[in-house]
């Protein structure tokens, strides 16, 4: 399966994959996110480091059953060749109704078929109050 645009990657092409990963990401369907990525894809997110897709679907399962009203921006940083360094923030809220706004890099490397291979992400966590809110 490729996963276009493919590498390497011209600043269009780059924004055009960070565009991709914002709308499917807000879409919150596990399923749907994980195709973006190798099967055997590795991860770091936060302290956690989640190996392979089907793990993916099982993380992002967990996170928006928790997250919610969940919505994410990502922007670019830097690209070269297979990589995208990406800056974002999301804003959601607990279900006792305390709203966060976590923000943070992401380093990205895909594969020739497009699909992304490495993800670690740093990320930061703030309470907010929800006048506060931004997204």
């Amino acid at each position: 399966m490729k996963k276009h645009p493919l590498p390497p990657f011209t600043k269009e092409t780059a924004q055009q994959k960070i565009q991709m990963a914002e709308d499917a990401w807000n879409s919150k369907d596990p399923v749907k996110v994980s195709l973006a990525y190798s099967i055997d894809t590795e991860w770091r997110n936060r302290d956690q480091f989640i190996n392979g897709r089907k793990k993916v679907q099982a993380f992002l399962t967990n996170k928006w059953k928790n997250e919610l009203e969940y919505k994410l921006k990502k922007e670019l940083w830097a690209f070269l060749d297979n990589k995208i360094a990406v800056r974002f923030e999301y804003e959601y809220h607990d279900k006792a109704g305390q709203w966060f706004r976590a923000y943070g890099n992401e380093n990205w490397e895909f594969d020739e078929d497009g699909l992304m291979k490495k993800r670690f992400a740093s990320i930061n966590d703030l309470r907010i109050n929800e006048t506060e809110r931004k997204l």
